[in-house]
């Protein structure tokens, strides 16, 4: 049997990264889709374990190639994007994967897949908690910040094209939420 997709998206630093690994560490046959991106690697990431880092002219040249289920040019010359073979290679071994996407990748994913895929869309208190958790992580200079906001204000006005949608106020209600979503969608018969 050929694996479901659960789809996490949000506007940067809502929490879809911590979501994500809580619910890889649950018993849910998981397997994280891998993203591949064209931007430079932050201090602690890995090749293969966070992101494909591909050059911005192999990207592209994957993109001409049909490679990506999905991609975006995110920001000026920084693209993401889903591989094919990725999601095929997770789907094949009879696991569901789980993807730790921007909100049109996920919204793309899902309409490839539509109902094998559930879509979640982790929401933040307010903008100004999301200020407050880019600034926490220190790994940005201001203007990089202010860009992920105003995107941030777009990106919100897509939650309702979500199946699901959790509000990260609380991890511990958070984590609830999308244990909840995930096991209802698992055990459920949608094709």
């Amino acid at each position: 049997m050929r694996g479901k997709l659960i789809i996490f998206s949000a506007p940067s630093g809502a929490g879809k990264t911590t979501l994500v690994k809580h619910l890889l560490q649950q018993d849910y046959n998981l397997e994280f889709s891998v993203s591949a991106t064209s931007r430079s690697p932050r201090q602690e990431e890995i090749h293969e374990k966070d992101y494909y880092f591909i050059p911005e002219k192999d990207f592209r040249q994957k993109i001409k190639n049909s490679e990506f289920l999905e991609w975006e040019e995110v920001y000026n010359g920084i693209f993401y994007g889903t591989l094919k073979s990725e999601v095929e290679r997770i789907r094949n071994m009879g696991k569901n994967v789980i993807f730790d996407v921007d909100v049109v990748g996920g919204m793309n994913i899902k309409k490839h897949y539509g109902k094998e895929a559930l879509a979640v869309f982790v929401q933040p208190p307010s903008l100004e908690e999301l200020r407050k958790r880019l600034e926490s992580r220190s790994t940005e200079p201001a203007e990089k910040i202010k860009m992920r906001l105003l995107k941030a204000e777009q990106e919100l006005t897509w939650a309702d094209r979500f199946d699901v949608i959790v509000v990260n106020d609380d991890l511990t209600r958070t984590f609830r939420a999308a244990d909840e979503a995930v096991s209802a969608f698992l055990s459920s018969d949608r094709k």
